[in-house]
């Protein structure tokens, strides 16, 4: 969505919710959902002012706009017409069909003179249904995801290195300023958001130039700053500006404190904003133009990731130009249009992310800052694409190199586990790993995975094991561990320690699927002693005991095990309550 999009559609909220509660009462017969596709684009390509319709604007809406943009033309053939006829009403009897206007008859006479055409353009849209088959955009990471996949592990840096990164992005203080100029409690228009005077008092406060002065008496101050807007837009997104009523915003109460002081805080604000990067998309005087190249910045930034994080400003300068005009008929015209109007296509894209601490760009390089890896790798999580993103070594804690280590191939485990290794002293390394596995009793793949590597540094561990005796999950991994190394005085493994052991296997196992769980289960030795086990381990008070009973019960092809399985179950249950 562009930042146009998203500003008619933020400028339209307000009407639309008004219309909803209106309809029920007025017009029972429409679905007032179905008009927001039309009033949408009706903002976006017929008029300047949500309030002004014309006969025009219903043929340009309806006949030229839908048909191109309409999710379910089924469902728009039914309803749309009978929604804006109910619309269009609302603006009159509520007094927002602003002047300029059409009068009510002669708009619903249109309505009604173009509802076969429209109809009949529904009937031509080729639709299945099926959202896969929807055209490709500019801004789509989808025809990425095999190269993206295919990359080297992408290293992440921390948090704390992240969070200073974004108490330094300028648009963010910009913002801020912009918030703190708009007050606890400021009108806002009914055409435009500020009046003239407030624009200049507004430009000021964020250190914006004043734009040049109109060639074309029709252009209103507000159109010539669209760059006011997109700060605007995004103080929005940030939540540094917060609606106090229909008509009126006003700044949140902790925008001033920005840039804060909890890290997390502030990467939380940063992200906030990371939907921001549609605002530098090229905003051209031509709406069409501007629509064809909506996506634009995505489109850069995900041929940066493609790219390992850099690339040569004039080589993807020129595969954009050449994806624009693969895209759109009018992606040459659009193209052209925005070098004429910014000198270069890319001038707001580069500016924009650059602003927001992105990228950086030295002579022809445009390169991607760690706060831009962290950025996209976000967008493509987001457009559910998988991709190979882990800490870097240096910053990675033992909870992430647990994580990712269970996710890995063994090879590829023990990599990590060296590299993390090498920045530690072996003791100190196994009281992280198992402070970690502590840290939540419910995971017990993070558990087995810990005791392994803290398993493999032998005598090096041992103060290690002997502090998670003390922890209820790792006793049992620390007294059989401690055992095997002789240590002096270690406890001997109990048989509830053994229990435990069986089932956080059967835990892992379970997770693997039912046929790995029942293998799991022939493990322990016939039926029998399955049942005898299942008797006596109900007793251990393991977070997944109650579920892996059942699921024996239910996976177990012996019924004898089953039965004892529903015993086992009912005793644990009446035990715990």
């Amino acid at each position: 969505m562009t930042d146009r999009i998203e500003a008619a559609a933020a400028e339209l909220r307000p009407l639309l919710q008004e219309f909803i509660l209106w309809a029920p009462e007025h017009a029972p017969d429409s679905d007032p959902d179905m008009v927001g596709p039309a009033v949408l684009w009706h903002r976006l390509a017929a008029s300047p002012h949500i309030g002004r319709w014309r006969r025009t604007d219903l043929r340009t809406v309806l006949l030229d706009r839908m048909p191109q943009v309409i999710e379910d033309p089924q469902e728009a053939a039914e309803g749309m017409i009978p929604a804006v006829r109910a619309y269009l009403t609302f603006l009159s009897e509520t007094g927002k069909l602003a002047d300029g206007s059409d009068k009510l008859d002669a708009l619903l006479d249109e309505l009604d003179d173009l509802e076969d055409d429209f109809l009949e353009a529904m009937d031509d849209v080729d639709y299945d249904g099926d959202d896969d088959d929807e055209a490709e955009s500019l801004g789509d990471f989808e025809p990425f995801a095999d190269v993206i996949g295919a990359l080297p592990t992408i290293r992440l840096r921390p948090d704390v290195e992240l969070a200073a990164a974004a108490r330094q992005v300028p648009l963010l203080t910009t913002t801020r300023d912009l918030a703190i100029w708009v007050g606890p409690s400021r009108k806002i228009g009914d055409e435009n958001l500020l009046d003239d005077a407030e624009i200049h008092e507004a430009l000021q406060a964020v250190g914006l130039p004043e734009p040049p002065p109109a060639t074309d008496g029709d252009i209103s101050l507000a159109q010539r700053v669209p760059a006011l807007w997109n700060i605007w837009n995004l103080a929005v997104d940030l939540e540094f500006l917060l609606p106090q009523g229909d008509d009126t915003v006003g700044v949140d109460d902790d925008t001033a404190a920005w840039p804060f002081d909890d890290d997390e805080d502030v990467l939380d604000v940063w992200l906030l904003g990371l939907q921001s990067v549609d605002y530098g998309d090229p905003e051209l005087d031509d709406e069409e133009l501007t629509l064809t190249l909506s996506g634009l910045t995505r489109a850069a930034l995900v041929r940066l990731l493609a790219a390992q994080g850099s690339r040569d400003l004039g080589e993807l300068r020129t595969e954009l130009e050449e994806a624009v005009a693969d895209l759109d008929d009018l992606g040459a015209d659009a193209w052209s249009a925005a070098t004429e109007q910014y000198g270069d296509p890319l001038a707001s894209v580069v500016d924009w992310l650059r602003g927001y601490g992105m990228i950086t760009v030295e002579g022809d390089e445009i390169r991607l800052t760690p706060l831009g890896f962290e950025g996209v790798i976000h967008l493509v999580d987001d457009a559910d694409i998988e991709v190979d993103a882990r800490p870097s070594i240096d910053a990675m804690t033992a909870l992430d190199l647990l994580s990712f280590s269970a996710e890995l191939p063994e090879e590829e485990a023990d990599a990590e586990f060296a590299a993390w290794m090498a920045l530690r002293e072996p003791g100190q390394a196994a009281r992280e790993l198992l402070r970690a596995a502590a840290e939540d009793d419910a995971d017990a793949l993070v558990r087995v995975q810990a005791a392994s590597m803290v398993g493999s540094l032998g005598d090096e561990a041992v103060t290690a094991w002997q502090e998670a005796l003390k922890i209820s999950s790792l006793r049992p991994y620390a007294a059989t561990h401690l055992t095997q190394l002789g240590v002096d005085g270690a406890p001997e493994p109990t048989q509830a320690d053994t229990h435990w052991l069986i089932l956080d296997m059967w835990t892992i196992s379970a997770g693997l699927g039912r046929q790995e769980f029942v293998s799991s289960l022939h493990d322990i030795g016939p039926a029998a002693d399955l049942s005898n086990l299942l008797d006596v381990i109900w007793k251990v008070r393991h977070p997944h005991l109650e579920e892996l009973l059942e699921a024996i019960g239910q996976a177990h092809p012996d019924r004898q095990v089953g039965k004892a399985a529903k015993r086992a179950l009912f005793k644990a249950r009446s035990s715990a309550n």
